[in-house]
């Protein structure tokens, strides 16, 4: 059974829809005993950093996700809050994956938000199995998690290279979305659940 938490931030339906794609069991929830009980985690995320982080702390689940022993992937804000801190609201965070995130700088090549396709490179462990750098993913984010030991991706916007995705031991994270980018997406999925 795969896990969703249940936090208050957007892009729900879409995770919900990409698992039902790949006839996986799940269940939305913010009960600590069933997140830790979960064979996979997953924690979806569009909005502010600040406020995902109030809402962990809120609902008591900022101890219970930094225990979980099963793989857990973080997606877009879902990734960021699991970073050290984030300009986005000033908002200290989880501290699992040794990176700072940022605000993109203003850049005449580049718009903010980065919004839409682009190519991830340097792509490396089982998350990627079966795949090749140069594959494109869909983004949608104003902030970004800057490069670190955790690097597993990375991808370029206008003149910043970034981490496209993070690990540390079971701890996952894509910055962009997995379950809105077809078929690369899909099987970033498909990897993460045969983990």
């Amino acid at each position: 059974m795969i896990a969703i938490v249940d936090y208050n931030t957007g892009n729900l339906r879409s995770v919900k829809n990409a698992l039902e794609r790949l006839g996986c069991e799940y269940v939305l929830t913010d009960d600590p005993k069933v997140l830790l009980a979960a064979e996979k985690v997953i924690m979806p995320g569009v909005g502010n950093a600040a406020d995902a982080m109030a809402n962990l702390e809120a609902k008591g689940l900022v101890d219970v996700i930094k225990s979980i022993r099963r793989p857990v992937l973080g997606i877009c804000v879902g990734m960021q809050i699991m970073c050290r801190d984030s300009e986005e609201g000033n908002a200290k965070c989880l501290g699992i994956f040794d990176s700072h995130v940022r605000r993109f700088p203003e850049d005449p090549e580049a718009k903010v938000p980065h919004m839409g396709w682009n190519s991830i490179s340097n792509l490396d462990g089982k998350l990627f199995k079966g795949m090749a750098g140069g594959c494109h993913v869909y983004f949608v984010h104003s902030y970004y998690p800057e490069l670190c030991p955790d690097t597993i991706a990375t991808c370029r916007h206008g003149k910043k290279m970034f981490s496209a995705a993070l690990k540390y031991e079971n701890f996952y994270g894509t910055q962009f979305h997995p379950e809105k980018s077809g078929d690369v997406g899909e099987q970033i999925l498909r990897n993460f659940i045969a983990l």
